[in-house]
Formats: C-alpha cells, structure tokens, sequence
C-alpha cells in the first residue's frame, strides 16, 4: 500500500472509524440513506447541507434533514451566510444531539451561490472566517470544514481559508479537488489538495472523483490527505465507502453483494424511506435510489441496455410502492436469469475504475 492505512488519531477523535467518509449530497444523504452507509462501512456519514437560519427558525423539512438516529456519529452539516444564523443554527444542531458540526463553503450550486453561502464564501475569505469563528463560538462540540479548491482557477485560495480556518479552532478540513466554476466538469486535481495538506497541521479529506479503489489510493497520495470522501460513487451502492475502507486497511477486496443481496438492500433502503417521508413524498424521493441501484446492478451483471432501460421505466413509473417493489423484484430476478445464463454473476468491485 502507498498511503498509511491507519486512522489518524485527530480523525479518530472526530469520530472517523476508518478512511473513508459518505459526503453530504443535497437530497440523497438522507438519515434513511446515512444509516444504511453506516452499516455497511463507511467510516464516518455526514447530513444534508441543511440552512443554518431554517434549522434555527424551526423549519421541519431543515429538521429532518438534521435527524441522525442509527447513523454512529451524528455530523450536522450546515450552510449560510450570515454569522448570526449559522450560530443559531449550530446551537440547534448541538442541542439535537449533533456532536460535530461540518460547515458548507464548498456547494457550487447557483441556488446557494446566488445567495453568497456555499462556495461564494470563498470569494470573500473576510466574511468567510467571520462564519467560522462565529459557529466555533456557539459550540462546544467540534468545528470541520468542507471547500473547494477557490472559486475558479485564478483564486486558488483553499490554503488560506484551510489555515485561518484551523487558527480560528476548526478541526478538520475536506477539499474537493475543482474550483467552483469547474462545478463537476473535467477532473479532480488531487495534486492541488496536497496544497492544503501542506498549510495545515489538522487532517485533511480529499474528495471528488473518488469511485474505485485504485483512485483512491491515487487520491490520497497524491495530496498527501488523511482520508478521503466518497459522493457519487456511493450512489447506487451503499456498500461501496465500506468495500473501499476494507480496501485501504488490507489490501484485499470483500465480496461486494451479490444481485439478490443489492435487491434486499434496496428494498430495505425503500422501505426506511417511506418510513422517513411518509409514503406520498417518500416513494417519489426514493425513485432516484432505486434507478441508481438498478442501474448499478444491470451493469455489473452485463445486461444489455435495452433491457435495463425496460425495467427502469417500469420500475420508475410505479405509482403505488407495492407495484414498486413488485417490478423491482421483477427485474433482479430478471438480471440473475440471464447472469446465470451466461455462467457469470455479479461482476466484483475490486476492479472498479
């Protein structure tokens, strides 16, 4: 192994139970999802972005994105603009049982940029730091950090807003490796993250473009980072941050699930949704989980994409959930047929780019 494979003990004390974190993804890391990631290995789930003025005025859809039961260590991840709100709402966040709170100036959405939160804060490293010491401030629990690398290529500025933000008592900072005007286009620049790693004692997260096992371990060597963070390589595939934590501390693969064990999870998956949400709103927030997975699956499997695509819009458009979970059963056992037709199974994650 290239990169050291133990937790550091700065990690450890935030709660890391090894190298690999699930991001927050707007809509998708759901405490449903988080505890499901949880579970299966990841060694640290980190909430929604939830706006630090909505969790302190009440808001129950803020609220809920902030709930945590059965997730291990209960991170809160909030975002804003304003020093006021985001104490408010950590304050808020702590007395509901968070014991690290992750601030968001990494989002590139317009939706948050628009309104001078997320990334646009690394346009103004004044205000930026303003937020910082005002959250640290209002809690007791630990402060880490989420950013990109600047806000385009002519002001790479994570090492700076990294160093402040460690003087003013953050604990931990994640970098994904693209400026914000990059938004997720091209490739993570790792390299650029060791930057970071360099101007810092804390530890440091990389993330972007982690999806296999071989580009993590590239990830981190390349930016010298402590762990890495894991977003849309999880999706789809829930137990993808614990193969990949298995990964870096053996060296070894495990057996990823096998077709019916990925239609069981999913399943699980649907269900604590619906429990989540209430039937209405959950069955439309899971159809993305059950796409994803779906898809995840017929690839591995090798089925041809006319089939898969015949499953995916009668799965999707399944209006009442037990017709949901009927055409899902329906097309894994559809894709086991014809894996076992062709003398193969599942392909295994070990290879996955």
């Amino acid at each position: 192994m290239t990169a050291p494979t133990t937790v550091d003990p700065a990690l450890a004390a935030l709660g890391f139970a090894n190298r690999v974190a699930l991001a927050p993804m707007s809509g998708i890391t759901d405490a449903p999802y988080r505890r499901m990631a949880a579970r299966l290995g990841a060694g640290l789930v980190v909430s929604e972005m939830t706006a630090g003025e909505a969790l302190a005025e009440g808001c129950p859809e803020a609220r809920l994105k902030a709930e945590a039961p059965g997730c291990g260590r209960h991170v809160v991840q909030l975002a804003g603009c304003e020093a006021r709100w985001m104490a408010e709402g950590a304050r808020i966040a702590e007395a509901g049982g968070a014991q690290t709170i992750d601030i968001n100036m990494g989002c590139p959405a317009r939706r948050v940029t628009s309104g001078e939160a997320g990334s646009a804060l690394m346009r103004d490293l004044d205000h930026a730091l303003r937020l910082i010491e005002a959250t640290v401030a209002a809690v007791t629990v630990p402060v880490t950090l989420k950013m990109r690398l600047g806000w385009d290529d002519r002001s790479r500025n994570a090492p700076e807003l990294a160093r402040r933000a460690e003087a003013a008592g953050v604990r931990a900072v994640t970098v994904h490796g693209r400026t914000r005007c990059q938004f997720y286009s091209g490739r993570a620049d790792w390299t650029a993250v060791r930057t970071v790693k360099e101007a810092v004692t804390i530890p440091v997260v990389v993330y972007g473009d982690i999806a296999g096992f071989a580009g993590a371990e590239t990830a981190l060597r390349l930016s010298g980072a402590d762990a890495v963070m894991v977003g849309r390589g999880a999706q789809g595939r829930p137990w993808f941050p614990g193969d990949l934590a298995h990964w870096l501390a053996t060296g070894e693969p495990r057996p990823s699930p096998t077709l019916q064990q990925q239609s069981q999870l999913l399943t699980e998956l649907y269900n604590d949704i619906l429990i989540h949400y209430g039937s209405f709103v959950g069955a439309r927030h899971a159809r993305k989980h059950l796409g994803w997975g779906l898809d995840h699956a017929a690839e591995a499997a090798g089925i041809p994409l006319d089939t898969r695509k015949r499953h995916r819009t009668l799965l999707l458009t399944a209006e009442r959930p037990e017709a949901a979970q009927r055409r899902l059963a329906e097309a894994f056992d559809a894709f086991a047929e014809a894996a076992a037709a062709r003398g193969s199974g599942a392909a295994p994650e070990a290879c996955a780019a």
